[in-house]
């Protein structure tokens, strides 16, 4: 019998968004049997500060009711039914969607993250529901994703200037995951919300998503890769929305507000060389085990300050007794978590110029030089193909990573 598909899809304010997203949704071509929770939100006291939010809310659920498709609305926007204290945001309406799935699921079931603003093609399904028969170990999915530019009409200008942002930011992204991969490391994920699927059994286990105000998405699959299996090739694409939002504190909406100020400070394109000497602490592991004296390296000095303790490894080799559990050990501590911030602290200590940043990752993953001084100056069009050639380049590291 065919496990059951259950998407989860949080909505704030999202009124012009959810027709696109619903009629994706209501047109698959889906094996699976799948249904959909909305789960419409936002603080109660935004009926008193924010009352333009509240009443896009209600629209969203008369048009969700007036669909009459199976869809099974959460209502936490309605008047007293809206968040109260630090119990809001979007790490909590993800929370309440998987834990009411989860109560109702077969444990074989699958849960598939999703968000209002967010396309998918007529066999989004049917491929997710494939992924995980044809990859029985796999315990999530992150699945590709890519953003669509905005179209030039009257705010011409405005959208070049957002859509140079969405393409910067996805370069980013893109030479994150290539650079981990290429050292083979276990988080070599991109965590996006509206692109996850899990195995309801699994999230059970793990005690289902932590609500954190922004980044519930990494958190959760890096979780997931210290326990389980995540997967990375599915034979469809998600395409999130291109769009400011500043009701998380990071991400792609804040990101983009921030490249359009001219401020890209904190989505860098780290070098290569930052990440080989991630790698090369990784080839230590053995040595590290064995409490052997090595020449210094900086993740690892990294870590033991970071964690203030000169002595960081003793407990695992205390408690782990042979090499395999032993470096399951090191990348428990060793996380994606503490990787991004070695990556931030490295970039911020160094005299790093864009144009020789991007000319290392360019000619590691694309064989090719960067012409420009600067992402800034570079024509879109540029930044148009040289989104296209990394998108196709991760696909197929996607595919080695199954």
């Amino acid at each position: 019998m065919k496990p059951c598909l259950h998407i989860a899809i949080p909505a704030m304010a999202e009124a012009d968004f959810l027709p696109s997203a619903m009629a994706a949704l209501l047109q698959q071509q889906s094996a699976y049997p799948y249904h959909i929770y909305i789960c419409v939100n936002q603080p109660e006291s935004y009926w008193e500060s924010k009352p333009d939010i509240c009443q896009n809310n209600q629209a969203s659920i008369a048009y969700l009711q007036s669909l009459k498709a199976d869809i099974q609305i959460i209502d936490k926007s309605s008047r007293g039914q809206g968040w109260v204290g630090k119990h809001s945001g979007v790490g909590w309406a993800r929370k309440t969607l998987f834990d009411h799935i989860m109560r109702i699921a077969a444990p074989s079931d699958i849960i598939l993250s999703l968000d209002a603003d967010t396309l998918v093609d007529k066999h989004y399904c049917q491929a997710v529901g494939d992924y995980f028969s044809q990859h029985p170990k796999s315990q999530a999915l992150a699945l590709p994703y890519y953003h669509p530019l905005l179209e030039n009409n009257n705010e011409q200008a405005n959208n070049e200037a957002i859509n140079r942002a969405i393409l910067r930011y996805e370069i980013y992204m893109r030479l994150y995951h290539l650079n981990m991969q290429a050292i083979a490391s276990p988080f070599a994920f991109t965590a996006i919300g509206s692109a996850m699927a899990f195995r309801v059994d699994f999230l059970q286990k793990i005690g289902g998503i932590k609500p954190l105000p922004s980044g519930e998405d990494f958190y959760l699959l890096q979780k997931c890769c210290k326990i389980g299996q995540v997967g990375h090739d599915c034979a469809t694409i998600v395409m999130p929305a291109t769009r400011f939002s500043e009701r998380v504190n990071f991400g792609t909406g804040p990101a983009l507000i921030k490249a359009c100020q001219g401020d890209v400070k904190s989505y860098p394109f780290y070098p290569p060389s930052f990440f080989e000497s991630i790698a090369q602490a990784y080839g230590l592991i053995p040595d590290i085990f064995e409490n052997k004296p090595m020449e210094t390296n900086d993740f690892l000095d990294f870590l033991e300050t970071q964690f203030k303790d000169k002595q960081l490894w003793q407990p695992l080799r205390d408690n782990l007794k042979d090499l395999p559990h032993f470096r399951q050990g090191f990348h428990e501590k060793a996380d994606g978590l503490r990787i991004l911030q070695f990556l931030k602290q490295r970039y911020a200590l160094g005299d790093l110029n864009e144009k020789e940043c991007l000319q290392a990752n360019l000619q590691k993953h694309l064989q090719e030089d960067f012409p420009y001084q600067n992402l800034q100056e570079t024509p879109f069009d540029y930044l148009a193909s040289l989104r296209e050639k990394l998108f196709e380049r991760e696909l197929a590291v996607r595919k080695m990573q199954g």
